[in-house]
């Protein structure tokens, strides 16, 4: 029984990496969590795409899809501060004191304990090594290099790890 062959955008999302990661912090000032974030973005985006996909420049693809993911975000961030503002000067308006209450509902904290519990689940269930990468990653802040050295392990190791890890947990915690 044999691999299956790798998605080729997967492969040239794994050798544009780095050169991705200095486009978006070009653009967005050196946010290396949000930068991270969306290179994760567009890697989840790229890996739910159909393996016989045919994109004739996958370098310019890649860029595209992460220029139009930071679109994104950044519109989302400007609609999200016209609505705050806008609530807040109603309330001022009617002579309401009190600020929009920002506590989550009981059905929100309830379904996020269950995404938790099914995301801590997940984690047990992950490789020694691709688990201690995770955490290292994400819960301590460690930088894949730093990481790489820690464990006398390659940058895309780390990588590897980390897209790995990443997809068995989205595919859990969505499940």
């Amino acid at each position: 029984m044999t691999a299956p062959a790798a998605h080729p955008l997967i492969t040239a999302y794994l050798e544009q990496r780095e050169d991705l990661a200095r486009f978006c912090r070009a653009r967005l000032g050196g946010a290396s969590t949000d930068i991270d974030d969306l290179l994760q973005d567009l890697y989840l985006k790229v890996s739910a795409m159909p393996a016989d996909t045919q994109i004739d420049h996958p370098r310019a693809f890649l860029f595209r899809l992460i220029s139009n993911l930071m679109l994104d975000r950044w519109r989302s961030g400007q609609r999200a501060t016209a609505r705050d503002s806008a609530w807040r000067q109603i309330n001022h308006a009617t002579g309401a004191l009190e600020d929009v209450d920002d506590a989550p509902s009981a059905e929100a904290v309830v379904a996020g304990r269950e995404r938790l519990s099914r995301l801590v689940a997940a984690l047990a269930d992950l490789p020694p090594k691709t688990q201690t990468i995770f955490r290292l990653h994400k819960f301590d802040g460690v930088s894949y290099a730093d990481i790489a050295l820690r464990l006398d392990i390659s940058r895309s190791s780390v990588e590897k790890h980390m897209m790995d890890a990443l997809r068995v947990l989205a595919r859990k915690v969505q499940s």
